[in-house]
């Protein structure tokens, strides 16, 4: 199919076929844009050309530590240029990117070093004393560590061992890089959050990782020489694909090593920024800023949100104040995000502020890289209608697909039933195709025969001004089965009383929807801002 009757001499050879990979960016920008400002931190202030160099550096530190492709080399470290470095030195000599959340305990961290047989670890000094842990953990022999101190944060080289910055020092910038002969080969290897069992190690191509950033452009409407912020952390798949993108337009990276709401203010006053990438909860604190901690500016700054559909009352209140909201979704699996919110303003434009809120927080049309996004009959696997009604699985394709899950092929083939990954979020279809998630499958409530989504009373609970934040679960009932137990985490200052909120909702929702109980307290959180309910669950399971 697609052949011409005679294509002899037609060959893929050097000239006509190059495999994609993410690295062409910054080895492009180091001759494009070489003297454009490429990493910020502080003092730190490096160029394209600079952040090449740099990342040469550690590619041939990682070839003389006996490092060899394929081998994996582990970071647990923030959103420091050290990370920025690693997305691109590490896969230059032909290894796979392993970047560790640094919120993980030791035994996770431990399991992570030895199913992935890291041979190097970059360890930000802070968290040295768990990796310590991690490794002494192992059976067999743990990952080389290189200390990556952060005097600026406090945090200064403890002299046990090779320390980053030192290293770099004596290390050749001519380093030749390894690059992929086939696109097909792995560039990152990243775990899963491991919140039922042990977490599950998704592999990554250069290929899915090259379109992402293409796509990403398209989607999030990008023009040359952005500014990102950090935000999200670079240990997730979304932090190395803005990563990987930013050479390709000469933009600015600057890190941010402790996300508060006065550090964003400040940065996009100071250094003008443009994008980041944050969970609702960035959203919040964002919104309910103290005016010490706000500061002016005068442009626009783009968000992509996603971890969680954002109260519509959130998309109505940061709008107001110079931000643009895009909700994207994906996961680990697909590179990070795969969906966007694409706005059709001449349908929805004369549309009230919270009606225009609550169609941004759709999941969305599918971006311009992956082939096929869908929502199936989990039992027949077939497409449900597109009547914003009729429930289903998510279900992906395309080229922004993980390989897989290292060292687990049953999970894999699981995963891709059907020719599809299937994603275990429940959604429906609108109309004008546009995807909107009801719950995770573990998040459905069902209460009486009823389905009971915890995003619709979570959406309906951020309606009012004394919430800050919410997550709402399944309780255990003798009459009902389950019903909904709302945990809320309340703005500073404010009161609510348990009747009060189950009244607000009622004003709102069906009474099997309404919370029969409400739990007020701070709400855990992984890394990224995800509010972590299994945590919630367990909880209410022991009240």
């Amino acid at each position: 199919m697609g052949w011409m009757q005679n294509e002899n001499g037609l060959k893929k050879n050097n000239a006509n076929y190059v495999p994609l990979t993410p690295l062409s960016h910054i080895n492009r920008a180091a001759q494009v844009f070489p003297n454009k400002d490429a990493v910020i931190y502080g003092e730190h202030r490096k160029t394209w050309l600079e952040t090449r160099n740099r990342c040469s550096k550690l590619a041939d530190i990682l070839t003389n530590m006996g490092v060899k492709p394929g081998d994996v080399v582990a970071t647990v470290i923030p959103n420091l240029p050290a990370q920025v470095e690693a997305h691109f030195g590490i896969p230059a000599c032909g290894a796979v990117l392993n970047t560790i959340n640094t919120r993980l305990e030791e035994q996770t961290i431990s399991y992570i070093f030895s199913h992935g047989e890291a041979k190097v670890v970059l360890v930000d000094t802070q968290f040295l004393s768990v990796v310590e842990s991690a490794i002494r953990l192992m059976e067999e022999t743990g990952p080389k560590i290189i200390e990556v101190a952060d005097p600026k944060a406090g945090f200064k080289a403890t002299g046990k061992y090779p320390e980053y910055e030192e290293l770099l020092k004596s290390a050749s910038q001519e380093y030749k890089w390894l690059m992929p002969k086939d696109e097909w080969e792995s560039i990152s290897l990243n775990y899963t959050s491991g919140t039922t069992g042990r977490p599950k190690g998704v592999v990554s191509h250069h290929r899915g990782s090259y379109l992402m950033t293409m796509g990403t452009i398209i989607s999030w409407k990008m023009t040359l020489y952005p500014k990102y912020l950090t935000i999200v952390p670079l240990f997730h798949c979304n932090g190395w694909n803005h990563t990987w993108m930013m050479p390709l337009l000469g933009g600015t990276i600057i890190c941010c090593r402790d996300v508060t709401a006065k550090a964003i203010y400040q940065a996009i006053a100071d250094e003008g920024i443009t994008h980041f990438g944050g969970a609702p909860i960035v959203l919040n604190a964002i919104v309910n800023a103290t005016k010490e901690e706000q500061k002016v500016f005068n442009h626009n700054v783009e968000i992509f949100t996603a971890g969680a559909p954002p109260a519509a009352a959130t998309l109505a209140a940061i709008e107001k104040i110079g931000f643009s909201v895009t909700q994207v979704y994906g996961l680990t699996e697909t590179y990070g995000h795969v969906t966007e919110c694409l706005w059709n303003e001449e349908d929805w434009g004369d549309l009230s502020d919270i009606e225009k809120a609550s169609i941004k927080s759709r999941q969305g049309v599918l971006f311009p890289m992956m082939e096929e996004i869908t929502v199936l009959n989990k039992d027949t696997l077939e497409i449900v209608p597109k009547d914003g009604k009729t429930l289903g699985e998510i279900a992906i394709r395309g080229n922004s697909v993980m390989k897989g899950y290292y060292k687990n092929e049953e999970a894999t083939l699981e995963a891709f039933k059907g020719g599809f990954f299937h994603t275990g979020d429940i959604a429906k279809t609108h109309p004008d195709s546009h995807i909107q998630i009801a719950d995770r499958a573990k998040d459905i409530i069902i209460s009486g025969g009823e389905n009971v989504s915890s995003v619709e009373i979570e959406g309906a609970l951020m309606n009012h001004p004394s919430i800050s934040l919410c997550a709402v679960v399944a309780m255990q009932d003798k009459k009902w089965g389950e019903v909904p137990c709302a945990f809320i985490e309340l703005k500073e200052g404010k009161n609510l009383s348990e009747a009060e909120t189950i009244k607000f909702v009622r004003g709102q929702l069906a009474g099997f929807k309404t919370p029969k109980k409400v739990i007020f307290q701070e709400l855990p959180k992984t890394s990224t801002g995800k509010i972590q309910k299994f945590l919630l669950r367990k909880q209410i399971k022991q009240t």
